[in-house]
């Protein structure tokens, strides 16, 4: 393995030398990573950030949840502002996408871990439901206001 690393910049350099545009990508990438990295060692040098949770499944399904609940609308993605429109197609993948997960770990999961998958996706789901719902309501709100005035429903 101590070879393949110690090949591995050798091969590299010559292609990026090869292909102007690719020198030029991989050119600001780099310039760019090494002007904010100064940057970023000053920040935790200054003030620690907050230490990141451990890598845990437990963990990455409550950040599908947290995710799909800001897609369905459940959530202000920044502090004061009102609820943002939902966008339920991006909603439906990250469910879709706990689901996929869901059937590809089955069996290799604890009960903890298991439940915890199973009650997200039954309760988003039923939110998804809801969210649909609710947007075809606005809908025929907004044309029954179009179609009638501010009192035709």
């Amino acid at each position: 393995m101590e070879e393949a690393s110690a090949r591995k910049p050798e091969t590299e350099t010559p292609q990026d030398q090869e292909s102007p545009d690719r020198e030029t990508v991989a050119g600001s990438g780099e310039a760019s990573a090494r002007a904010e990295a100064p940057a970023g060692r000053e920040k935790t040098a200054e003030a620690p950030e907050t230490p990141l949770p451990p890598p845990t499944f437990e963990f990455l399904v409550l950040s599908l949840r947290s995710q799909a609940e800001i897609q369905l609308g459940l959530f202000p993605v920044e502090t004061g502002k009102e609820r943002p429109r939902p966008h339920l197609p991006l909603a439906r993948h990250t469910i879709d996408l706990m689901a996929m997960l869901e059937e590809k770990t089955r069996g290799n999961l604890d009960m903890h871990e298991k439940r915890l998958l199973e009650n997200t996706l039954t309760e988003l789901r039923f939110r998804y439901v809801q969210a649909v719902e609710a947007a075809r309501k606005a809908e025929r709100a907004e044309a029954g206001e179009a179609a009638g005035g501010p009192g035709g429903k």
